[in-house]
């Protein structure tokens, strides 16, 4: 079967989500050496974006200094987008947002997007640390127009100004796991990202809900809606079912309250989980593709034809770094 014969319908975009994982004994050092390689793989291959998602307190994730990883890697790459996926709103002013973002756009123009997510991306008690006075979450869409507001043209009398940020527009997309983010996307008129990569349950409505109360701003005149998904591409089916042993392992140690290293893959799950653990990981992971090139392309060809994206975000949680670069050869050659 080759590509021209069945190709993936609507041909939407393909993009990267990172978490910047650190392997089982690696330092961080050598992580961020290796997620600057990946994107660069990621940009000879034509993705479209590259984006760091912030989290805090997760031994075994490195993306907590999200805007200083947007910066590192657009220095390190030439012309694939460079993004947040996204920033916690909540936990940071978004005058400091609109100056970090303002900054990166003035050092990379044309190339830096900023995903905003209302959740903390954290345990309670860290996020408490993290947050700034106020009502957090609650505050989402007051926060967000202060940024639009921030970055877009400076306002006669505007007594608070984003120095460097006012002017830049950089692109703001809003993020989400439910439908409140759909909801105010599409009122807002702004780009929508569903993590179906950790949330999978509510991505059909949520999409939906954005796309039929869509409202056309001076940003977007269309609905541009964007899917994460998990995937494990291989040479072949078998190697994908061992690799993706790795991503078990690390949803697994999540459930458990347990750091998230990234650990080898195994031959067998067996005896390392239970059968409600297996539900529960198999249930959070519902939307990974996993195999070779035609395995993954009928997949998606499934999912695309029950949801309308314009954008495939993707998450490849493979142990081996040779062969995490290969795995985006491979998800590269189920496009048009």
């Amino acid at each position: 079967m080759s590509r021209s014969e069945n190709p993936i319908p609507k041909s939407p975009d393909y993009s990267l989500l990172e978490l910047a994982s650190v392997r089982e004994g690696d330092s961080v050092g050598t992580t961020l050496a290796n997620s600057v390689a990946y994107a660069q793989r990621g940009e000879q291959l034509g993705f479209k974006r590259f984006w760091l998602a912030e989290h805090h307190n997760m031994e075994g994730i490195s993306s907590s200094a999200t805007a200083v990883l947007v910066g590192h890697i657009a220095g390190q790459t030439r012309t694939i987008r460079v993004g947040s996926g996204g920033v916690m709103l909540p936990n940071h002013p978004p005058l400091v947002i609109a100056e970090q973002f303002g900054t990166l756009e003035s050092l990379y123009p044309g190339r830096i997007d900023l995903g905003l997510g209302r959740a903390p991306g954290t345990d309670p008690v860290t996020a408490r640390a993290l947050r700034r006075d106020g009502l957090g979450a609650e505050q989402f869409p007051e926060d967000v127009a202060r940024l639009q507001t921030l970055l877009g043209p400076l306002q006669p009398g505007q007594p608070v100004k984003a120095i460097p940020g006012a002017g830049t527009e950089v692109p703001i997309w809003l993020l989400g796991s439910s439908l409140y983010s759909a909801q105010l996307a599409a009122m807002r008129g702004l780009p929508y990202a569903f993590a179906g990569h950790f949330a999978p349950r509510l991505y059909r409505e949520a999409l939906k809900v954005y796309r039929d109360n869509f409202q056309p701003s001076n940003r977007l005149e269309h609905p541009y809606a964007m899917l994460a998904i998990p995937a494990i591409p291989a040479d072949s089916m078998e190697e994908a079912e061992y690799l993706a042993t790795t991503s078990y392992q690390r949803i697994l140690a999540l459930f458990r309250g347990q750091p998230l290293w990234m650990k080898p893959p195994v031959a067998s799950m067996d005896g390392l989980w239970n059968a409600g653990e297996k539900a529960s990981v198999q249930d959070f992971l519902s939307l990974q593709i996993l195999g070779d090139a035609d395995s993954l392309r009928k997949q998606l060809r499934t999912l695309l034809a029950s949801v309308e994206v314009e954008e495939l975000m993707f998450t490849v949680d493979v142990h081996d770094p040779e062969k995490r670069r290969h795995a985006l050869d491979i998800l590269a050659a189920t496009r048009d």
